[in-house]
């Protein structure tokens, strides 16, 4: 009697699943990389280049205006040509940025270093579809998991984003950071490698196929969904740009602000192994609630003191939360499209995230200049609170929901 092809089929599926969810790891590994080497440099070459000081963080403020400008036309794009054709795209768009904005600090030009940054934020959109394309390659009982380990990349990140920049910022001195911007071209072009590796089916769908987008919109999941992650991200945005210039101001090290750095990172992306279990099992709203919980005892212990352990612990504790809410938002939106949905509800989540990142971007210098720390930890207390109240909405809803329906 021949063997059933079913179980082979079920395995081999499950099988290239994970080896897409690994090369897309890889790739944000990679390009989450790019990201933190700007984060613990961009501030620092603003505040050199500009004669404004306070203008310091628009540079690193106009990758996110970009991005955001950027994320509806990268996401149709990726509907039309596919993901691995619309990821390659983008790295070639960073590879551009990284020039430009190292050729405006050869050039002690804050405009140029401020046009290559904007660059780089064209870049930042494509890639911020990688958990996306993870989801897309799972079947409904992995998701969760292929997106936290996806968002798990950025492990690697924490740790070799800070080292490229300490170990490039002097390699052209006296011309300080040209070589850590520079540095993001190799990451660029491994992605572009990696990328070869990834077999992600093609869903062709024209632009207003399935349900009305303003319908979608409405859904409690959906609302609950941009919020957590809009909210979550640019609360962690707000705090984390105007750290370096905190930390600056009080006297601390360049070593000591990448340190912080670094191990916010690590909290942004270590807990990513447990997330999607902590999903699966408590729902995607508790962990959202979790999130927003962290993110307020953040603040406090940013407030607490001006030693390196306040701003440390301040910025783990901040990584978690932005963990836990993203993550929780973006399985909820999985959860409210259909396929041929897809490349519009991303579009549209993804551009208010971006929204909220930017006006968070421009911000934090800005109310760093003139009100201080304090001012910006304060500033996401409010916020934060409202993700908090629509994730507890949402849950009394499901568990509503479940006692009707027993």
């Amino acid at each position: 009697m021949p063997r059933s092809s079913a179980p082979s089929s079920g395995a081999e599926s499950r099988t290239r699943a994970r080896a897409n969810v690994l090369a897309l790891a890889v790739c944000q590994a990679l390009s989450m990389s790019g990201v933190v080497l700007v984060v613990a440099v961009s501030a620092l070459t603003g505040e050199a280049l500009a004669e404004n000081k306070a203008l310091a963080t628009v540079p690193f403020a106009l990758q996110f205006a970009m991005a955001m400008i950027a994320t509806v036309p990268a996401s149709l794009l990726m509907g039309r040509i596919g993901r691995r054709a619309g990821f390659t795209v983008g790295q070639t768009i960073g590879i551009l940025g990284a020039l430009v904005a190292a050729f405006g600090i050869f050039q002690n030009s804050f405009a140029i270093f401020a046009v290559g940054s904007a660059i780089l934020g064209i870049h930042n959109a494509f890639w911020q579809y990688l958990r996306f394309a993870a989801a897309e390659a799972a079947d409904e009982s992995f998701r969760p998991q292929a997106i936290s380990y996806v968002l798990a990349g950025g492990l690697v990140a924490a740790i070799l984003g800070p080292e490229i920049a300490k170990a490039t910022r002097d390699l052209f001195a006296p011309v300080v950071f040209a070589g850590s911007y520079l540095a993001i071209v190799p990451l660029c072009l491994a992605n572009i490698a990696v990328l070869r590796f990834v077999r992600i089916p093609h869903i062709r769908a024209g632009v207003y196929a399935g349900r009305r987008l303003g319908r979608i919109a409405r859904e409690p999941v959906f609302v609950v969904a941009v919020l957590s992650a809009m909210i979550g991200y640019g609360a962690m945005n707000l705090v984390m740009t105007a750290t370096p210039l905190a930390m600056h101001a009080a006297h601390f090290d360049f070593s000591d602000s990448a340190f912080v750095i670094q191990w916010h990172v690590l909290g942004m992306f270590a807990p990513s192994f447990v997330t999607g279990h902590l999903i699966r099992r408590f729902g995607a709203p508790s962990v959202v609630i979790a999130g927003a919980l962290a993110m307020t005892l953040s603040v406090a212990a940013n407030l607490s003191g001006d030693v390196l352990w306040n701003y440390w612990v301040g910025l783990v504790l901040l990584g978690i939360g932005w963990n836990f809410m993203f993550v929780g938002g973006t399985t909820l939106l999985i959860e409210v499209h259909q396929p041929a949905e897809r490349a519009r509800v991303q579009a549209l989540n993804d551009f208010l995230i971006m929204s909220m990142v930017t006006f968070s971007s421009f911000a934090s210098g800005a109310l760093h200049h003139a009100l201080g720390w304090t001012a910006v930890n304060l500033g996401i207390v409010v916020p934060v609170l409202f993700a908090f109240a629509a994730a507890v909405w949402l849950a009394l809803l499901r568990r509503r929901a479940g006692q009707e329906a027993a």
